[in-house]
C-alpha cells in the first residue's frame, strides 16, 4: 500500500511536491486553504488572510529558463521576465500535463498536525482540516509543508515613535495593489529591498512626490545583462560558481560593485550601502535610477520619527507626507504544528533548511523555506525529489549531531557573511545548494564524464547558465528530454524578442579559433583539477 503524504499549500512548491510524490509511487493529498493554486503568484484585489500577497503589476525577477521545472520548459514565447498572470498560465500548464489538481483540496485549511502515539516507530502524522465549518483528521505516513516564507507581514511599527499620532494613512507593502491610491500624495516608501524599490518606482507614477527610506542603501542590479540577455543567465554559471571559490570575496565585491557603478555611480544617487555587495540580498530594478535622476524618486535615510503631518530623518532633514508604504518584509511561523517546530527571530533549525533533526523518524520536511540568490522553484522542486525518497526509505539522513553540527555551520557562515537582517536568515546560493541537494538524490551532472562523452553538452553546463534541466541529466528522474533542452535554452531566451524581423549581417570572429580552443582546454584543465 503507497505511504500516504500530507500536502500544505497549493503554490508552486505545492504542485511540484505532489509531482515528486506520483513520480515516486506516493499517494499525495493537497490541502490549499483557497480556491485556487499559485500561492504568492496569484493576484487578487483582497487576498485572504495569511495568505501571500502581490500586487497587480508584478513581474518577476528572476528569468524564465532559471525559474522553470526541470522537465517542463517554459513556451519559448513567453517573456524572458513573466508578469504574474504568465507565471499562473504556467502552473495551470505544469498541473495540466501532469494530472495534479485531482489530489488537491481546495478551500481546506490545515489546523493541526501531531505525532501520532507510535510515531517513534510508524512516524505517522495526524492532519486535522477544516472545510466548510467541518473538522475532520486523518492520519498520514509523512508531511510536506509548502507554505512558503512570504505569508506574515513585518511591520515593526515599535521602531518608528510617532507613527500612531501620524494623521496620513500607513499599510505594509503586502496590502497595496494600485498607484492610483496614492494620485498627487507625497509618500514614503520604507524599505529598498526588491519590494520596496518596485513600489518607489510605480507609486512614483502618479504620486506628487515619492521618498525611498533605506537605512543601509543597496546595490541595484538590472534584470537586462550584457548584449540585452537577462543577468541571472550571465551570472549563474558553473564557471562562475568556481571563480568565485578561486577569488576572495573581497575581489568579487570589486569586481562587481565596478561593473554596477559604471551603469551609475552609486554614491552619486544616495544609494551606496557601507556592505559590500556579497553582504545583501540584492535589489533588482531597472527603472529606479531613472525616476532618481528625473526627480521623481528621492532616496532619504532612515526615519528617526514620525509627526502628525510629517518625517523627520535621522539626517535631521524633514518631509510633509500623506502616506507611508511599508516594504519591510515578512515574518513566517507554522501554528498548525504545534511545537514540533520553533521559529525564534525568523530562524529555524533545519538539516539542509529542509528537515528538523530531533525527530524520531524523518517525515516532516519543509520545501522552499529558502531565500535563494536565483529562482526558487526548481530549489522546491529537487527539495521534493529528495523528500520524497528519504520518506521511501531509499535515501537516510546522517545522525542526529551531524545534522546539527551542519546546521550550526551554514547559520555561522550566514551570520560571517551578510549584515543583520530579518531576511538573511535563509540565505541560500543557487548552484552550491542545488550541487548540495543534487548529491543527496544523485543526479548531480558529472561534468568529467560529459566531457568525454558529450562535448557539445559538456560545455553548455559548464560555461552556460545553469538551468534545472541539468538536473535530470542522469540518476533518479532522468529525462530524455533534458540534453535537447539545454542546447536549446538560448533560442527560448532569444524567441520572444524577435517580434520584427532584422537583417544580420556576419561579422568576423572578434577572437580567432585557436585562441578560443587554447583558451577552453586551459579552463577545463582547471575545471578537471577542481573535480
Amino acid at each position: 500500500m503507497a505511504k500516504r503524504v500530507a500536502i500544505i499549500g497549493g503554490g508552486s512548491s505545492g504542485l511540484c511536491a505532489i509531482k515528486a510524490c506520483l513520480q515516486e509511487g506516493l499517494e499525495p493529498v493537497c490541502f490549499e486553504r483557497t480556491g485556487d493554486i499559485g500561492g504568492l503568484w496569484r493576484f487578487e484585489e483582497c487576498p485572504e488572510e495569511g495568505r501571500a500577497s502581490i500586487y497587480r503589476s508584478v513581474i518577476i525577477n528572476t528569468s524564465k529558463e532559471m525559474m522553470c521545472f526541470s522537465d517542463f520548459p517554459i513556451p519559448e514565447d513567453f517573456p524572458n521576465y513573466m508578469h504574474n498572470s504568465k507565471i499562473m498560465e504556467y502552473f495551470r500548464m505544469y498541473a495540466h500535463r501532469f494530472d495534479l489538481l485531482r489530489h488537491i483540496r481546495f478551500r481546506t485549511s490545515v489546523c493541526r498536525v501531531a505525532k501520532r502515539p507510535d510515531f517513534a516507530t510508524t512516524g505517522q502524522w495526524e492532519v486535522v482540516t477544516e472545510s466548510e465549518g467541518k473538522q475532520e483528521s486523518a492520519v498520514f505516513d509523512a508531511v510536506l509543508v509548502c507554505t512558503g516564507h512570504h505569508t506574515e507581514a513585518h511591520l515593526p511599527l515599535s521602531t518608528f515613535p510617532g507613527i500612531e499620532k501620524f494623521k496620513g494613512c500607513y499599510l505594509h507593502s503586502r496590502n497595496y495593489k494600485d498607484p492610483r491610491d496614492f494620485t498627487d500624495k507625497r509618500v514614503i516608501v520604507i524599505g529598498i529591498g526588491n519590494s520596496g524599490s518596485d513600489l518607489a518606482v510605480e507609486i512614483s507614477q502618479t504620486a506628487k512626490q515619492v521618498f525611498l527610506s533605506t537605512r543601509r542603501g543597496a546595490w541595484i542590479l538590472n534584470r537586462v545583462g550584457d548584449q540585452g540577455y537577462p543577468i541571472d543567465i550571465i551570472l549563474t554559471t558553473r564557471m562562475n560558481t568556481f571563480l568565485k571559490k578561486l577569488l576572495s570575496a573581497s575581489m568579487v565585491s570589486d569586481f562587481a560593485e565596478k561593473q554596477l557603478n559604471a551603469r551609475f555611480d552609486h554614491s552619486h544617487y544616495g544609494l551606496k550601502p557601507k556592505h559590500r555587495i556579497l553582504d545583501q540580498h540584492p535589489t533588482v530594478n531597472d527603472d529606479l535610477p531613472n525616476r532618481i535622476i528625473s526627480g521623481r524618486v528621492r532616496v532619504k535615510p532612515n526615519v528617526q520619527e514620525f509627526t502628525e503631518t510629517s518625517a523627520i530623518f535621522e539626517d535631521g532633514t524633514r518631509e510633509d507626507i500623506d502616506a507611508v508604504v511599508f516594504a519591510t518584509g515578512y515574518s513566517f511561523s507554522f501554528p498548525f504544528l504545534e511545537g514540533c517546530v520553533k521559529v525564534v527571530e525568523n530562524q529555524i533549525p533545519l538539516y539542509k533548511f529542509m528537515f528538523p533533526p530531533h525527530l524520531e523518524k524523518p517525515t516532516l520536511a519543509f520545501i522552499g523555506l529558502i531565500q535563494p540568490l536565483g529562482a526558487i522553484m526548481p530549489i522546491s522542486e529537487l527539495q521534493c525529489r529528495w523528500a520524497t525518497r528519504v520518506f521511501k526509505g531509499l535515501n537516510k539522513l546522517p545522525p542526529r549531531h551531524d545534522m546539527e553540527a551542519d546546521i550550526e555551520e551554514k547559520r555561522e557562515a550566514m551570520a560571517k557573511r551578510y549584515v543583520k537582517s530579518q531576511r538573511h536568515t535563509i540565505q541560500v546560493d543557487y548552484i552550491p545548494y542545488m550541487d548540495e541537494l543534487a548529491c543527496q538524490v544523485g543526479v548531480k551532472p558529472n561534468l568529467l564524464t560529459l566531457f568525454l562523452t558529450d562535448p557539445k553538452l559538456a560545455m553548455e553546463v559548464a560555461f552556460g547558465p545553469c538551468t534545472p534541466y541539468q538536473y535530470r541529466l542522469r540518476g533518479p528522474g532522468e529525462w530524455a528530454g533534458a540534453r535537447e533542452a539545454i542546447l536549446t535554452q538560448r533560442q527560448r531566451i532569444i524567441k520572444p524578442l524577435q517580434t520584427r524581423h532584422v537583417e544580420e549581417h556576419p561579422s568576423a570572429p572578434a577572437v580567432p579559433l585557436v585562441f578560443k580552443l587554447v583558451g577552453a582546454v586551459a579552463v577545463l584543465a582547471v575545471i578537471f583539477a577542481y573535480l
